[in-house]
C-alpha cells in the first residue's frame, strides 16, 4: 500500500479532524477535497446505515452559489430540468448537461432566495463551468464557492437524531426541502437528501471553523441509537441504483443513458445548455442503457480503477463500471453501461482483471 502525501492543492473538510479521530483508515480524493471511504470495518458500516444511524463527512459536495438578479435565470440555462415552480427552501436534484447533452454534474439545487441559489456539486468543476456560461451571456450574478460545507446522517435511524437535536419540525420536512436555522450558534441549513436509500439528512455548515463541534454535537446526541462514521462507499449505494457521476458515466453519456430522463424536462427554454441536443437523442432514442449486473461467485471480488469490458457472442457491447459485493444479496454485483441491443436477462461476459467472468444483466435498482 501506499500513503497519500499531502498537499495544498487538496483540502481537508471542516469535519476532517473529526473523521481522523473517528479511525478514518482510507480515503478518495473528490472535488480536490480528501473524502472519507472507510473507517476499517466495511462490513459494519454498511449494515449501520442499513439498520441504524451512519455520520458521514461529505464536505467534499461543494457548493456553487449564484447571487444576483439573473442567478434564477442561470441556474435554468444550467439545468435542462423546469425550475419554474421552486420555491424558497425547496431542493431539486438536477443534471447538468454540457452542449452535446453529455452529463457533466448531476447537483442538489437549493434556492434561498428568489436572487440566491446553490448547486451541491458532484466531482467536477461546476465553479468553473458556471461562471463562463454567465459571462457568455452576459448575465448579472455572482458566481462563488462560499463557506459550506454538509455532513450526512443517513440511515433508518437518523430522522430521530437529527430530531433529539433540532427539535421534532425536521420530521416535517420534505425530500429535498431544506430549513435555515443555527444549533449552539452555528449557522446550518438541514436538509432532507443524502446519498443513500435509507432515509436521513444533510446538515450544511455554513461556518466552516466549527466543523469537529458541529461532528460532536450529533455524534453525542446520536449515541442512544447507536450513531457511528461511515462514507458513501458502501454497496448500499449500488443495490440502491445509485448513479456516479464521472464513475458510472463516461465523456459520452447522457442522462437517458443512465436513468435520469425523468429529470429533464424537453419543454425547456431553448437557451438552456444542451437542450437542443437532448431532444434529438430522446427523439432518435439512447444507444446505450444501464443495467445491474449479478456475478455467480460466492466470495467478494474486488474491482479495481479501470472499467472493464463486457462481451456477448464475442462482440464487445459495453463495460462495467464498477463492481462490489452486495451483503444482502449475497452476490457480487455491478453496474453495466451497455448496447441497448442487450436486454436485462441476458447472460454476458465480463472481462476481468482475474480472468472473464458471466454475469447476468438485470434492471435497476437490485434492491
Amino acid at each position: 500500500m501506499f500513503s497519500f502525501f499531502p498537499t495544498a492543492r487538496v483540502r481537508p473538510s471542516p469535519f476532517f479532524e473529526a473523521a481522523v479521530a473517528e479511525g478514518m483508515v482510507a480515503a478518495n480524493v473528490y472535488n480536490r477535497m480528501i473524502m472519507p471511504t472507510s473507517f476499517g470495518d466495511p462490513e459494519g458500516e454498511y449494515w449501520r446505515l442499513i439498520n441504524g444511524v451512519s455520520q458521514w463527512d461529505v464536505g467534499v459536495e461543494r457548493q456553487v452559489q449564484l447571487k444576483g438578479p439573473d442567478a434564477g435565470r442561470l441556474a435554468q440555462i444550467l439545468s435542462p430540468r423546469d425550475l419554474s415552480t421552486c420555491k424558497i427552501g425547496q431542493g431539486k436534484y438536477v443534471p447538468l448537461c454540457n452542449h452535446r447533452g453529455t452529463i457533466i454534474n448531476d447537483p442538489i439545487l437549493l434556492k434561498l432566495s428568489d436572487d440566491l441559489y446553490w448547486l451541491s456539486i458532484a466531482d467536477s468543476d461546476i465553479w468553473l463551468w458556471a461562471s463562463a456560461i454567465a459571462a457568455e451571456r452576459g448575465l448579472n450574478v455572482e458566481i462563488t464557492e462560499p463557506d459550506v460545507s454538509p455532513m450526512a446522517l443517513q440511515g433508518p435511524k437518523a430522522e430521530d437524531v437529527a430530531a433529539h437535536v433540532l427539535g421534532d419540525w425536521v420530521r416535517a420536512l420534505k425530500y429535498f426541502w431544506f430549513k435555515e436555522t443555527e444549533i449552539e450558534g452555528i449557522p446550518i441549513a438541514v436538509q432532507r437528501s443524502g446519498w443513500s436509500k435509507q432515509g436521513g439528512f444533510e446538515i450544511y455548515l455554513r461556518d466552516g471553523t466549527k466543523g469537529t463541534k458541529l461532528w460532536n454535537i450529533f455524534k453525542e446526541a446520536g449515541k442512544p441509537w447507536g450513531i457511528g462514521p461511515g462514507a458513501p462507499a458502501t454497496a448500499e449505494r449500488t443495490e440502491s441504483g445509485l448513479v456516479s457521476v464521472g464513475g458510472d458515466t463516461d465523456d459520452e453519456t447522457n442522462p437517458f443513458e443512465v436513468r435520469l430522463g425523468k429529470y429533464v424536462d424537453l419543454g425547456v427554454p431553448d437557451d438552456v445548455v444542451g437542450i437542443g441536443a437532448l431532444r434529438k437523442i430522446e427523439a432518435e432514442g439512447p444507444k446505450r442503457h444501464q443495467l445491474g449486473l449479478i456475478f455467480d461467485a460466492s466470495m467478494p471480488i474486488p474491482f479495481g480503477s479501470k472499467r472493464e469490458d463486457i462481451t456477448f457472442q464475442g462482440t464487445r457491447v459495453g463495460v462495467m463500471t464498477h463492481c462490489t459485493w452486495s451483503p444482502r444479496m449475497k452476490a457480487n454485483i455491478g453496474y453495466a453501461l451497455i448496447s441497448t441491443a442487450v436486454k436485462a436477462g441476458t447472460t454476458v461476459t465480463v472481462d476481468r482483471a482475474n480472468g472473464s467472468m458471466a454475469a447476468r444483466l438485470v434492471e435497476l435498482p437490485f434492491l
